[in-house]
């Protein structure tokens, strides 16, 4: 590890050297040999296990290209950083890949700019920050559509709607839902998803709390796929919408129960429905005091 660390700080203070030019930049800087030696410094510091140095050593391999008019070598290193970063500091790591992201888009390069907008919603994720996670997310499915990758836009797609329906942005859940079970059904790989993103939009309209809205969407759902009134999701949400209907908590808690025991309900799907039995059970004790 030592020997490693000394290697790295000697290709750095050459490549510092180099960066400045001769005799103090009187004949100018010579950055293509810079950054040939910043890499080697990069490569030392990794077998080093020293993240956070290979990833100040990348910044300024970054910076060496951004000089040479390299801009796709200066984002892949931006990249780079970033991914050593991820070991030590998320916010650092974020600050990188939004560097390298902004290069990306500059050279057109729109895929990769949408793989590391996902990659920054994933960090924003992990540090809880929903909101900005779904700013990424958004924009990560944007650049995927514009390149016409419909999969992993749809990926994209699937987060941003969870993350609206956590915070009860429900119009803007159901849209997505419904748009992405759309796109699916002519598709042999994607198709057999439909019912479980028609179930997520069907259990946002519930959560509005407009019984006529769920029939009228069961209708719709039906209407956009003739299969579905014959899964197990359709009648789920058929029972709901009956149970809500009827203001009837208990039999609302049996049809979740009798789902759960045959397909077991994921997070998302579980807190939309302790909403609606919240909801069912405010209803419940109003009645009883009026």
């Amino acid at each position: 590890m030592a020997d490693q660390i000394a290697k790295a700080e000697a290709f750095q203070r050459k490549a510092e050297h180099r960066s400045k030019g001769r005799f103090g930049g009187l004949f100018g800087s010579d950055d293509d040999e810079a950054a040939e030696l910043y890499q080697k410094a990069v490569n030392s510091f990794k077998l080093a296990k020293s993240w956070d140095r290979a990833g100040l050593a990348n910044i300024k391999l970054a910076n060496c290209y951004d000089k040479s008019n390299r801009k796709y070598e200066a984002a892949s290193a931006y990249r780079d950083a970033g991914n050593c970063y991820k070991k030590t500091s998320t916010k650092q790591a974020i600050e990188c890949l939004d560097k390298a992201v902004n290069m990306f888009l500059g050279n057109g390069k729109l895929n990769m700019a949408a793989r590391y907008c996902k990659e920054i919603g994933e960090l924003h994720e992990q540090e809880q920050n929903i909101e900005l996670a779904t700013e990424y997310f958004e924009r990560s499915a944007e650049l995927f559509i514009s390149e016409e990758a419909t999969a992993s836009a749809n990926q994209s797609k699937q987060k941003v709607a969870q993350y609206s329906a956590q915070l009860a942005k429900y119009p803007k859940a159901i849209a997505i839902y419904e748009e992405i079970a759309r796109q699916s059904l002519n598709n042999n790989l994607l198709k057999y998803g439909v019912r479980g993103h028609l179930l997520n939009a069907g259990l946002c309209q519930l959560c509005k709390g407009d019984v006529v809205a769920i029939t009228n969407a069961l209708d719709a759902y039906q209407d956009l796929d003739p299969t579905f009134s014959r899964t197990r999701e359709y009648k789920f949400l058929a029972n709901l919408a009956a149970a809500v209907d009827e203001e009837d908590v208990a039999k609302f808690t049996d049809v979740v129960k009798e789902f759960d025991s045959i397909s077991h309900l994921d997070a998302l799907r579980t807190t939309l429905l302790l909403r609606v039995k919240d909801a069912l059970k405010a209803k419940e004790l109003e009645d009883d005091l009026t």
